[in-house]
């Protein structure tokens, strides 16, 4: 484990950061914008892009995506020997570049698909492009059908992103588990939480969306215990047996606060959508609540990657939305974030 020095800098130079971002009191800064160039300025000073709005819009998204994986690396990397739990939790954007891929091989688009890459943390061996075999070979996606993946149905294309989901979680939590406790504490819990909420998402989207059985969606969830003997997919387990339109059982769910409001006049029945916006309030808080909490530990590591994330999703939502001509403010509105 690096030593209290190292680990002061770290927290130093995490809290540098978390103090210039968009989170925290930092969002206030979003409200007043009604123009994505001055997003591109507030985010990107000194180097705007002069490009019309679609391709701001896009443009805006990588630079977006680059400058998250960037400012994580940097407390990574300040590490000697920068703990397994970091590099796993960096690695989910090598997670989302493979789905992107599987997206735009599914799409039948000319060209290369755009990778984020997260070098020098990676596997992927990006570079060997369009030789998937190649690209795959002697890393943790090497179960991915090689050249076959070109040929996927929709449905083996949501098996295969499970598969990714469960496997990226399951390493997660399995470097979670090898820190001391004095390590883990805070990034336990959080990491737990979101496990959990995580599988309740993919079993109200599967319900909802795809119209899959308990029993078929049952073999989508991450099963891991979290400790009392509770199951990371106990409560997404009893969402996939509850019946729709029975309100009543939906109110005595342990997570039924992150669920949509009933409104008058209407046939309620949960929104996907809506409870995965209300998830990602959720753990936002708890980062940002615990950020300080340990300094020296590397809970403080894990709150700050969790914020930075957050805060990349938050800036493609006001991107997105101030491009079809929304203010940011209304945009927080919507998205019930506050700063």
């Amino acid at each position: 484990m690096p030593d209290m020095g190292k680990r002061a800098y770290v927290y130093a130079k995490a809290c540098g950061i978390t103090g210039k971002s968009c989170v925290g009191r930092g969002i206030s800064r979003l409200r007043g914008l009604t123009r994505l160039s001055d997003l591109d300025r507030l985010i990107f000073p000194g180097e705007t892009r002069e490009l019309p709005g679609k391709e701001l819009l896009r443009d805006l998204e990588k630079r977006l995506t680059r400058r998250a994986v960037k400012q994580i690396s940097s407390i990574v990397a300040a590490y000697t020997k920068p703990p397994e739990l970091l590099i796993r939790l960096l690695r989910v954007y090598e997670y989302a570049d493979v789905k992107s891929l599987m997206n735009f091989l599914g799409s039948g688009e000319a060209g290369a698909p755009v990778f984020t890459g997260i070098k020098p943390f990676g596997t992927v061996n990006w570079a060997a492009w369009p030789k998937l075999e190649l690209m795959f070979r002697e890393t943790e996606f090497d179960w991915i059908p090689g050249e076959n993946f070109r040929a996927m149905t929709g449905a083996e294309n949501m098996l295969c992103q499970a598969r990714l989901d469960r496997q990226y979680y399951q390493r997660l939590w399995e470097s979670l588990r090898r820190l001391a406790k004095k390590d883990r504490r805070v990034g336990e819990f959080i990491l737990g939480e979101e496990i959990s909420l995580r599988n309740c998402v993919w079993a109200l989207r599967l319900r909802y969306y795809y119209g899959l059985s308990p029993q078929e969606g049952r073999k989508f969830l991450l099963d891991i215990p979290l400790g009392s003997g509770c199951s990371a997919a106990a409560d997404a387990e009893a969402a996939l047996k509850f019946p729709p339109d029975g309100v009543s059982f939906w109110s005595n769910w342990k997570r039924r606060s992150f669920l949509n409001p009933e409104r008058s006049g209407e046939n309620w029945k949960p929104d996907p959508r809506f409870f995965q916006n209300a998830v990602s309030r959720y753990l936002y808080r708890l980062a940002l609540r615990f950020f300080r909490r340990s300094p020296f530990s590397l809970d403080t590591a894990v709150c700050f990657i969790k914020l930075k994330q957050f805060e990349e999703d938050l800036l493609t939502s006001v991107a997105e939305g101030v491009g079809l001509g929304m203010s940011g403010g209304d945009i927080l509105a919507l998205l019930e974030v506050k700063a």
